[in-house]
């Protein structure tokens, strides 16, 4: 009888052999990647002081990862106990492994003073990088003899999309290595440099013979789901998943100068009697977005330049002052071919008029001669007038285009997921700062839907031998 408990099938052995300290596995569904983090998570357990840490979102969403350690872990080690109240796994050596979640940000206090060996996030599109990168901090040995690290999986969607795509999937190819430089000063004044690597470990459905050979239909069922699951879920398209807001978004450089079926063009002189707006969402802590937008005689809406207050890491602002940011934006109209000499129409987020006492930050940016009026805040109001504009016409033209030189507009509107407490608005924990100056401009200069082509009434003919009414044609197969 063989005592084999588990194998890693051959993608799950490349993910578990990786020397990166970060390694995200998956992208699509089937590949294996539960049971991938539950067995590495064993790799240390024969050290006394070890403590592992696997994370989901939520406590009940740990369910699936909790029965497949049920299965594995008496097996491998019959004197290991489980704490179901604590979450913990005991080993006889007295090494741990915790199933933990983070259900809001505010939640990472409860790892505050830990220390864990190993951490695992699964699912890791469904945190924000502030929860993601806290834990870097608790990752820490225990002890002499320990291996530290970080693994995670994935699928497309989930509110953190955009930063895990950034970080994993766009950064390098597949099974590449991205290097980071990370440097830090010692107490006596010098600086130290070090690279830190992280790698994205693709897997799907077909890299999971153990699940074709037990359910040869699963394949059969991905095929089957809606479009934008079918192409996340069963090929790992990271440009359409579930919960995308604006699956309208078409980004093709092959048409960047024909302009046609896609939002991203290659940026133009604006005639001069094209009106100029400038809208701006407030942000210190989290990042402050200015756009400029050309409103051509068609009322078609150009997004020609933009300023992002981020710091790099997604979704952390670079806490500049209101009047360091009116300044800028002054330096950027006087230099700008496409804004230089022109009126132009600003509109902001009515949050920067509030003060709690002290001078306004509209009032500090006027200082600096930079004016704006209230924006229309209205929500859901906003978020269709964007769809309105996203949509093509049926010659593909939009009423919104953007500038290739827009970088973080392109990287972070097109991430945006739906509130799953509010499923018709966007989530607002997703980097939603460019979009939402977006809305202001849009409500400032709002359109009707794009009409649709009206299909085409032909007279039904009895005698044709070419099919005519869909409904109807699954008599032929008889």
């Amino acid at each position: 009888m063989s005592n084999i408990i588990w194998t890693p099938q051959p993608r799950q052995a490349v993910f578990m052999e990786r020397p990166e300290y970060e390694a995200l596995y998956g992208g699509a569904a089937g590949g294996g990647k539960s049971d991938a983090i539950i067995i590495e998570a064993l790799r240390q357990v024969h050290i006394p002081h070890y403590k592992a840490l696997i994370l989901r979102k939520t406590f009940s969403q740990l369910n699936e990862l909790i029965d497949k350690s049920l299965k594995y872990y008496p097996a491998a080690y019959p004197e290991a106990t489980y704490n179901a109240t604590a979450h913990t796994w005991t080993f006889p050596s007295g090494a741990k492994i915790i199933f933990g979640a983070m259900q809001h940000t505010k939640d990472r206090v409860k790892y505050q003073g830990q220390a864990y060996d190993f951490i695992a996030f699964d699912e890791l599109t469904h945190f924000s990088y502030d929860e993601y990168s806290y834990l870097f901090s608790r990752n820490r040995p225990n002890g002499p003899g320990t291996r530290c690290y970080i693994r995670a999986t994935a699928n497309p969607g989930g509110v953190g999309h955009g930063w895990v795509k950034e970080r994993f999937i766009t950064a390098a190819p597949p099974m590449t290595p991205i290097s980071e430089e990370v440097s830090w000063r010692t107490p006596d004044g010098k600086e130290e440099k070090r690279l830190q690597q992280r790698i994205f470990v693709p897997s799907s459905v077909f890299d999971n013979p153990a699940l074709l050979n037990n359910d040869p239909m699963y394949v059969q069922r991905l095929a089957s789901l809606p479009e934008a699951e079918r192409k996340a879920l069963l090929y790992g398209d990271w440009d359409s998943f579930s919960g995308q807001v604006f699956t309208e978004w078409r980004n093709d450089s092959a048409h960047y100068f024909d302009r046609k079926n896609t939002h991203v063009i290659s940026p133009f002189a604006i005639p001069k009697e094209w009106r100029v707006w400038r809208a701006l969402d407030w942000g210190y802590s989290r990042p402050f977005s200015v756009g400029w937008y050309a409103v051509d005689h068609d009322r078609r809406l150009y997004r020609i330049r933009e300023l992002y207050g981020c710091t790099g890491a997604p979704n952390v602002g670079v806490k500049w002052e209101p009047s360091v940011v009116a300044r800028e934006i002054k330096r950027i109209e006087g230099e700008d071919i496409n804004l230089r000499g022109r009126q132009i129409f600003g509109v902001a987020d009515p949050a920067i008029w509030g003060s709690d006492g002290t001078e306004s930050i509209a009032s500090l940016m006027e200082r600096e001669r930079v004016y704006f009026d209230k924006g229309d805040h209205a929500r859901i109001d906003g978020k269709m007038q964007v769809h309105h504009r996203l949509a093509f016409d049926e010659n593909g033209v939009p009423m919104l285009y953007v500038f290739n030189t827009c970088k973080h507009f392109i990287r972070t509107v097109p991430n945006l997921v739906y509130d799953s407490k509010n499923p018709e608005d966007i989530d607002s924990d997703g980097e939603d700062h460019i979009y939402d100056e977006l809305r202001y401009v849009c409500m400032e200069n709002p359109i009707s839907p794009t009409p649709k082509r009206e299909a085409e009434i032909k007279p039904y003919d009895p005698l044709s031998t070419e099919p005519q009414y869909g409904r109807y044609d699954w008599y032929r197969s008889f």
